[in-house]
């Protein structure tokens, strides 16, 4: 197989994994079952693309190849006429009984099938039975196509512990008998926070990878932009929902500005601000103007977009209010307590009051060994030592910097400001 047509298959199963999850669970109303079908047509896809060629329309290609084989293993375990009762002689299954290719005669009707199947996969991944870490493990494996080492560098585990604890949710999943359906108006509420961190850590991902060689995965920031979306209109009345929409169509604004020509990252405060999104820029302001008006307190995704809107409406990096994200983040410590939110805190103070009174936060994180293997920190103590003078200090805390990260685009940045200490 050519590396041309590998990455394209990559590229497609990135996109595409969760929607094909998402159709063939509501099939067979067993998710870790419709994970295994769905990657068993990937390998189907694996098999026959390099001689056949990628057909036009991948997904349903996918899609179908993964409905076929749902079919085919309800038929096999005698299973089919007791689901199709169970889910309401289900429009599609039926459709596919009479006529195996049946996907393509669905075009119209695809995109808000899509849609209301990922809600539900988001639900049932977010579900009460399972633990906070087990319900964020799973949706950014069904629904952010992560990898299992991927997201154990986001929650700083090994990579072991991590596939146990996706196996363990998936098999608590169908022990529970957890149904694949939307919860309840009453429930709602109760099952928003765990699917808005999820949908927060996929774009995360998409927006500063944790590892490889792509600074950015465009396609996962336009998949949590999407999901995000989808719940706030299911969640019009929750301010977090809108918040978090907010949030993220302002840092998605600026992606067209965190690569230079030579596709090197470009920090804030360099970044060229006419090259930010207006389009997202405005809907972000937009949802931030709606969440504040339904008065009913700040939640840290609100708070975050505040503080994302400061930077929006400043139109160049002097003009930043400073010692308003200063006291956004104060705030946000105290509504959500976490050393990443102090480290943040330090960056906006040392911006503020100037970088000794930042250092002095940031030192005070770095003695509590709360952020040990955040590599974040020393970059942080990096550009406050380099604003401070202390360029030793500055260079060798870059350079630890660049040892804890796995994306080489970051890595490179870090090295590059290690050497610009030497000069």
């Amino acid at each position: 197989m050519s590396a041309e047509v590998e990455r394209s298959i990559a590229a497609v199963w990135r996109i595409e994994s969760a929607k094909i999850v998402a159709v063939v669970a509501r099939m067979v109303r067993d998710v870790g079952l419709a994970e295994e079908l769905a990657q068993d047509a990937l390998v189907s896809a694996l098999e026959h693309w390099p001689t056949s060629g990628i057909p036009d329309n991948p997904g349903a290609w996918l899609t179908t190849t993964a409905k076929h084989a749902a079919l085919d293993r309800l038929r096999r375990d005698r299973l089919l006429q007791q689901k199709l009762e169970q889910i309401g002689l289900d429009l599609e299954a039926q459709e596919a009984l009479v006529a195996p290719d049946f996907v393509d005669s669905l075009d119209a009707r695809r995109n808000d099938v899509f849609q209301d199947d990922l809600l539900r996969l988001m639900f049932t991944a977010c579900h009460p039975v399972l633990s906070l870490d087990a319900r964020l493990a799973l949706t950014l494996k069904l629904l952010g196509g992560l990898s299992t080492q991927e997201i154990a560098r986001a929650f700083l585990v090994p990579e072991s512990t991590m596939a146990q604890r996706i196996v363990r949710a998936k098999r608590t999943l169908g022990e529970a008998n957890v149904p694949f359906e939307l919860p309840p108006p009453a429930e709602l509420g109760m099952r928003l926070g765990a699917v808005l961190e999820a949908v927060y850590l996929i774009f995360n991902e998409g927006y500063t990878a944790t590892a490889g060689e792509d600074w950015m995965r465009p396609a996962l920031v336009d998949e949590a932009l999407r999901l995000g979306r989808m719940l706030a209109e299911l969640a019009s009345g929750e301010p977090e929902a809108l918040g978090l929409v907010a949030l993220m169509e302002l840092q998605a604004s600026r992606m067209g500005a965190r690569l230079d020509a030579d596709g090197r990252p470009v920090l804030l405060l360099d970044q060229d601000r006419s090259r930010w999104d207006g389009v997202l820029l405005r809907r972000g302001l937009a949802a931030l103007e709606r969440a504040q008006h339904l008065g009913r307190g700040r939640g840290p995704y609100l708070l975050q977009a505040a503080i994302a809107a400061c930077h929006a409406r400043a139109h160049s990096a002097p003009e930043t209010d400073w010692p308003a994200i200063a006291a956004l983040y104060g705030e946000l410590a105290r509504v959500q307590p976490s050393p990443v939110v102090e480290l943040n805190r330090a960056v906006a103070v040392g911006m503020a009051d100037g970088p000794a009174a930042g250092l002095a936060l940031a030192d005070a994180i770095s003695s509590s060994g709360k952020l040990d293997g955040y590599h974040w920190l020393p970059s942080v103590r990096a550009d406050l030592l380099a604003k401070l003078g202390r360029r030793d200090e500055a260079r060798r805390e870059f350079e630890r910097a660049a040892g804890m990260t796995a994306n080489g685009r970051e890595r490179a940045l870090l090295l590059e400001r290690a050497r610009a200490q030497l000069s």
